[in-house]
């Protein structure tokens, strides 16, 4: 069995010309012929170069891996009860799922509340980021969730003012905190990420001093890849400035030969790199605490898909800074422009990652270390994921990250919004009606909550309170199935594996093994 699809896919716009025929180890028609016009990625390679190692089009896409991991989320059952309840009453007039609490508290202090469980993880200078920002960040804090503002937001703002190489204005950074902001209602937080150029920017020290940040994120990666975050550019003006301002910028902008290829339309876009961050503990205990020193109440830290020896580093570390979150992020998904083929073949998958993050973290709270508060993150859409992933981390998971599912939820929102406006509503969404009041399902009710300001929520905010309605009745109806009637009192054995394997890396016992002592003593009670 083949996990990976190679070659072809509509993430680089590419297919087989044979495509009931390929070759399965190396994506290859089973038979190339001498004048095909290139239509895999080979063949686009052939003529693209390097532009096909990405996801595309560029700017309005977010992307995820299409490998078949072994083992993923699927491979879990969420078991069920019949008998009592925890966190209410065992009655059945009191122990309904519309009595389950899906709140949290997060942080060393527990001093950040959330209505849901959510974190958007960082999505920074991207395009499809920007472009959908005031919906989600005004969503995020409706909902209240927490919202984090990746790396490179104010080196890639055009009309940053940057002085002795430090930033000391960003607009762009200024309209992502305030949309937040001016919406939440003491549950949530909006966090700031920073990655090398940043921290040489002191981005997160302008955004403690000047814009009432409380919370800033240490970023090691994610799990979509393990080199830098990369975006493109259009424009060669820009291009250049980002290289003025520290970047890795491909080809060289400042080469007069470059320059004349761009203008006589070789090549349409550059790329902006950014440098691979160096981890050493001393230097990473002493960043989390300048960053207290310079204001912040509440440091997290960031880790990708590593291996399982910087995974320990980060646990570890986390540990010893007394850290507020550690968000540890599986392979196969990101918003960003990561390497195509690296997005499907590096790093660990979610479930091996946060099997061994577990392990870690226990190991640690058996000699009395302090562990930190964990997130979960990497492909995780809906309820049933949630339950599941905050189920292989109990009792360390106290909320689990999603980035795509919000984003996408936000860019429907936005486009039925500009459908409304335009009169050009498609026949699948005007059966639920003509106005944003009837499409919109959670419109009532923020109408009701929020009055004349309900005009001013955006329909993309309107889309990500509405997905975020969804997941959050879906996971309060799972966990009344297994009585849990707090967020708090989710444990791993509230699931159970479906395959050996999953058992085997998991450490959750297979279906066929569960409550085996307990069977035994019913049976011959």
């Amino acid at each position: 069995m083949s996990y990976t699809k190679l070659n072809r896919s509509a993430a680089t716009l590419t297919k087989n010309r044979t495509e009931g025929s390929v070759s399965p180890f190396s994506g290859m028609c089973a038979t190339c012929v001498d004048g095909c016009i290139g239509m895999c990625e080979i063949g686009k390679s052939a003529y693209r170069g390097s532009e096909v190692l990405y996801p595309q089009p560029f700017g309005i896409i977010t992307a995820a891996s299409e490998k078949d991991y072994p083992v993923d989320l699927s491979h879990f059952t969420v078991l069920g009860t019949a008998v009592g309840a925890h966190g209410v009453k065992a009655d059945p007039d009191h122990a309904t799922f519309e009595k389950v609490s899906v709140a949290t508290k997060i942080g060393v202090n527990k001093d950040i509340k959330l209505k849901v469980p959510f974190i958007v993880p960082g999505m920074g200078s991207t395009n499809v980021a920007k472009q959908n920002w005031k919906g989600l960040a005004i969503g995020v804090a409706i909902s209240g969730g927490i919202l984090t503002i990746g790396e490179n937001v104010c080196a890639m703002d055009e009309d940053s003012v940057i002085e002795n190489g430090r930033v000391v204005r960003s607009p762009d950074m200024e309209n992502r905190i305030k949309w937040f902001q001016e919406w939440a209602d003491g549950y949530g937080d909006v966090v700031v990420q920073s990655n090398v150029e940043d921290t040489r920017l002191k981005v997160q020290e302008y955004v403690i001093e000047k814009l009432g940040v409380e919370t800033v994120e240490l970023k090691w990666g994610q799990g979509a890849k393990d080199i830098g975050g990369e975006v493109k550019i259009k424009k060669l003006a820009k291009a250049q400035e980002l290289k003025r301002r520290g970047y890795i910028v491909l080809p060289d902008p400042e080469d007069p030969h470059i320059i004349k290829a761009f203008e006589r339309g070789a090549f349409k876009e550059f790329e902006r790199h950014s440098r691979l961050g160096m981890v050493e503990f001393d230097s990473f205990m002493a960043r989390a605490e300048e960053l207290r020193a310079a204001g912040a109440k509440r440091v997290f830290l960031k880790t990708g898909a590593y291996r399982p020896a910087d995974l320990a580093r980060a646990v570890k570390y986390a540990s010893k800074a007394k850290l507020d979150l550690l968000t540890v992020d599986g392979a196969g998904g990101g918003t960003g422009m990561s390497p195509w083929r690296m997005m499907n073949e590096w790093g660990v998958p979610g479930v091996e990652l946060w099997s061994l993050t577990y392990e870690y973290c226990r190991k640690l709270d058996e000699k009395g270390e302090f562990v930190p508060d964990l997130c979960f993150a990497g492909g995780i859409t809906f309820e049933d994921q949630i339950y599941k992933a905050l189920a292989l981390g109990a009792p360390y998971v106290k909320a689990i990250g999603m980035a795509r599912g919000p984003l996408a939820a936000a860019m429907v929102g936005k486009t039925i919004g500009k459908r409304i406006a335009e009169d050009q509503i498609p026949v699948y969404v005007e059966r639920f009606g003509s106005k944003k009041e009837e499409i919109f399902v959670t419109a009532s009710d923020l109408k009701n909550e929020y009055g004349d300001r309900f005009e001013e929520i955006p329909t993309g905010a309107l889309g990500v309170t509405g997905y975020f309605t969804r997941l959050n009745q879906g996971l309060r109806q799972l966990m009344a199935g297994n009585r849990k009637f707090n967020l708090s009192l989710i444990e791993r054995n509230d699931i159970a594996s479906l395959t050996r394997e999953a058992a085997d890396i998991s450490k959750i016992p297979y279906v066929m093994d569960v409550d085996q002592e307990e069977v035994e003593e019913i049976l011959n009670s």
